[in-house]
């Protein structure tokens, strides 16, 4: 009995523990109703709400000293407690057999109606079940609880540790800024060990759309608006500009935080801004230009007032990142390119679901044409496009480059800054994308450039 009552002490006590953590975890909720019920059916079975059997006649032994023959349990209903140590003895046992004239089966000293039982009395104490399995139940429920809350809980405790672990973004500043996290992985960096220019250009790309989608104006069409899609409009980008002060390597994490802005009556400016997320230093600027383009005419459009209504809320006005680049890029053919590549042709892969082929393709290949010496000893830093048209799965292109007051690729190491132009255009001679790029050399090591040690260092 002693050792009962201590497992009930112990559960109460465990209750109290379970109800402090739980209490205010809506997250908890089904495991602590699950609890409480367990508690519920644990005291129905200690303190049984319906009153004892009537009393069937039989004689006890008596109680002990300074025992109550009856007390009140916890919702004041009248129960009797059996006294500790006494035996119960049916009540209309007959007598003992006798042998020889000798009573068989009976203890010295008690009477014929005083036989013991054959059976353990019918208490509530032996209908309850085993509280050593019922503690090690609760405890591992409890346990299991604690871990998921100990999980939902985490912050970070390193800087070095991620923000968004999942990369979901969120919302910011008034609702006006998209913010994601990315961390560069292993198939996204290049020859040189440095996320490539096409990688950080997809992550740009992905804000955008995610900016879109949080602010709950997607809709149909890829990155279209619900008054965009009734009118069967898209959203092309018209000019591109990237600033790159130093490309992130493997498993660094990037912070890109996006934002939309009018551009005159019937365009709009996206502009983005890529940090290192654990020192915050600026890694990449980009500024582009949008406008509407009917997806069936394939011509382009005036922003209806319906769509406008939808998007000038987000408009945050503030200047571009990236100052507009208004110099004129003059036309390469083949005889003014110093560099080409033909026969390039899009693959299934490079369209997008609006069945054109992706901006970010473009780059490559733009670079597929600019000379190796460039692209194994500089990295770029700028870059200026201008999309003219679109490219179909049918195209076939030419990619064009020049390099500007040519110094010799062969000694780039002696030079600073290489600027080089380039276009991409279809074979029958229409022009897809124009484009301006800047490139420097590679640092070694993080202190040198191309080849190694400055020249001032001995």
């Amino acid at each position: 009995m002693a050792l009962q009552e201590e497992q009930c002490h112990s559960l109460i006590c465990f209750g109290v523990v379970i109800h402090n953590k739980f209490e205010r975890r809506e997250t908890y909720l089904p495991v602590y109703n699950i609890l409480t019920m367990m508690a519920a059916a644990a005291t129905g079975a200690l303190f049984p709400a319906s009153n004892p059997p009537p009393d069937s006649g039989a004689k006890t032994s008596g109680n002990l000293a300074g025992s109550l023959p009856g007390s009140i349990d916890a919702r004041g209903l009248n129960v009797k407690k059996p006294a500790f140590g006494s035996l119960q003895a049916k009540a209309n046992a007959q007598a003992p057999p006798k042998v020889n004239g000798t009573k068989v089966g009976v203890m010295d000293g008690f009477k014929d109606d005083e036989v013991i039982s054959s059976h353990h009395p019918r208490t509530f104490i032996n209908q309850l079940p085993d509280w050593s399995m019922l503690l090690a139940a609760i405890t591992t429920i409890f346990l299991a609880a604690e871990k998921q809350w100990m999980m939902l809980d985490w912050k970070p405790k390193r800087p070095d540790m991620l923000a968004d672990p999942f990369g979901l973004g969120k919302i910011v500043q008034d609702g006006f800024v998209f913010r994601q996290n990315f961390s560069i992985r292993s198939y996204e960096i290049g020859a040189d060990r440095t996320a490539s220019i096409e990688t950080m250009m997809n992550h740009l790309q992905e804000t955008a759309l995610n900016h879109v989608k949080s602010a709950g104006l997607m809709h149909g069409g890829f990155g279209s608006t619900p008054e965009m899609s009734k009118r069967n409009l898209i959203w092309v980008v018209t000019k591109m500009q990237v600033v790159v002060d130093r490309y992130p390597t493997w498993g660094d994490v990037v912070q890109v935080d996006t934002w939309v802005a009018a551009s005159g009556k019937n365009g709009m400016r996206r502009d983005w801004l890529v940090r290192d997320s654990t020192t915050g230093d600026v890694l990449m600027r980009a500024s582009s230009l949008w406008v509407m383009m009917n997806k069936e005419t394939r011509r382009l459009s005036k922003i209806p007032e319906e769509a406008r209504a939808e998007i000038e809320g987000y408009f945050v006005d503030s200047p571009p990142v990236i100052d507009d680049d208004n110099r004129k890029l003059p036309k390469l053919d083949e005889t003014t390119a110093d560099y080409g590549r033909t026969g390039l042709t899009p693959r299934w892969s490079d369209l997008d679901v609006n069945q054109h082929v992706n901006n970010v393709k473009y780059i490559g290949w733009i670079l597929e044409s600019a000379p190796m010496q460039i692209l194994e000893g500089c990295e770029l830093a700028a870059m200026t496009l201008e999309y003219r048209r679109e490219c179909r799965r049918d195209s076939v292109l030419q990619s064009l480059t020049s390099v500007l007051e040519d110094k010799g690729v062969d000694d780039l190491a002696l030079f600073g800054n290489v600027e080089c132009q380039h276009v991409l255009r279809l074979e029958n001679g229409g022009e897809v994308v124009k484009g301006r790029t800047e490139w420097r050399p590679k640092c070694v090591n993080g202190i040198g450039s191309l080849g190694g040690f400055p020249t001032d260092v001995a």
